[in-house]
């Protein structure tokens, strides 16, 4: 128990350092200081100096763990020429040690950049101290902006799903104009917002840019079959994140093969259902779904190679997803510190690793030419089928 503790102290209340050069003077380095927040639960996880789990990590703690472990391979394992970078791990979730209290406290007051995987009240927290500051805040997992406007500070790298709207009705108007487009929805006010989004877009001057037919399903999911054509391929955008209603949207589409051809494309989050995983082995595995995503990467590279070879010396095991996350932000952004761009005039292309982020500045008000923050606008159309994902085109 007392070894958990151990590595949990040393992660949060020591500082990282990155060098390259260390036989030179101090004043030929560059220095900068990095704050990454990550949600580990320290004190969920201990009782007062006890480690609750025995020989195991909770399961509510591993995406945060894995973010940091991530961050702390590229620290250690690709450094940067003739830099010094100290991080420092902060865990989003430590009561005794809030974001409010290391605000409050001064702790942060030197920091350069954050890179965060938090969300909602954390990462408002940390967007008023980045504005207050002037330091880029990097939000690397969660895929919304947070209520949060006029912080030209502020990065999304996780695309909000205004923009994965956009990237499909693109897909759809660059190469399907002339199919059979069909948006599928049930009620419900998340439906409302992706249905407005694609309304918006299809019509920024009041006429249709394509022909979407849409249809409210919330019983009788064989409706859609009457809206099918058997003459061209039929393209069904199903604008719901609700796992239940995109396993009966394919369990009825999955009837219609092979009399119509059709391609059924959900949103972001279908990524994680259950219904569509290789663990599962369900009948709707074989299906094939798409979606867009702003992460892709087939682990054969040699960067994911030497991940996986680090980690395997580090940790005994297998890196999760959250882990190569936590590199590629790392990686990324702190050479992009050191390379003294500013986010008015960010190109990443040189640094990009697996997601290959392409920031563009955000302005909400287009009357304004005040940007609310950037985001990532970069995003892959993946294909999963038999709980195998692969680039879809």
């Amino acid at each position: 128990m007392n070894r958990f503790r151990h590595i949990f102290l040393f992660v949060f209340c020591f500082a990282f350092q990155m060098a390259n050069g260390q036989s030179q003077a101090d004043s030929v380095l560059k220095k900068h200081k990095i704050a990454v927040f990550s949600p580990i639960y320290l004190d969920s996880a201990f009782s007062g100096k006890y480690y609750r789990y025995g020989k195991n990590f909770p399961r509510f703690t591993l995406q945060g763990i894995g973010f940091v472990q991530g961050a702390m391979i590229a620290i250690d394992s690709f450094q940067i020429p003739n830099c010094q970078i100290e991080t420092f791990f902060y865990d989003s979730k430590s009561d005794s040690l809030s974001i409010q209290k290391l605000i409050e406290s001064d702790v942060l007051n030197d920091i350069e950049m954050i890179i965060a995987s938090v969300k909602d009240k954390e990462l408002n927290l940390l967007s008023k101290f980045s504005l207050k500051k002037k330091i880029p805040l990097i939000s690397a997992t969660f895929p919304n902006d947070g209520g949060i406007t006029q912080n030209p500070f502020f990065v999304i790298l996780n695309s909000t799903l205004k923009t994965h709207c956009e990237a499909i009705f693109s897909y759809l108007l660059q190469s399907h104009a002339n199919e059979n487009i069909i948006h599928v929805r049930k009620t419900g006010s998340q439906e409302n917002r992706i249905a407005n989004y694609f309304q918006n877009i299809n019509k920024p001057d009041n006429k249709s840019l394509l022909n979407i037919k849409t249809i409210t399903l919330d019983s009788n999911y064989f409706k859609i079959i009457n809206a099918l054509d058997s003459t061209r391929l039929n393209i069904i955008i199903s604008g719901s994140m609700d796992e239940n209603f995109a396993v009966e949207i394919c369990k009825t589409l999955k009837t219609c093969i092979p009399k119509y051809s059709l391609q059924l494309i959900g949103m972001p989050n279908w990524e994680g259902f259950g219904a569509f995983s290789r663990k599962n082995k369900s009948e709707l595995s074989e299906f094939p779904i798409y979606y867009t995503s702003p992460y892709y990467n087939n682990k054969t590279d040699l960067f994911s190679k030497s991940i996986q070879t680090a980690y395997l010396k580090s940790y005994k095991g297998t890196p999760i997803e959250s882990v190569y996350r936590g590199f590629e932000s790392m990686y990324v952004f702190s050479r992009f510190l050191n390379e003294g761009q500013s986010l008015s005039e960010i190109n990443l292309e040189k640094i990009n690793l697996f997601s290959n982020f392409k920031i563009a500045p955000i302005k909400l008000n287009r009357q304004s030419d005040q940007v609310d923050y950037f985001e990532n606008k970069h995003l892959f159309f993946l294909k999963k089928q038999n709980g195998i994902t692969s680039r879809g085109w």
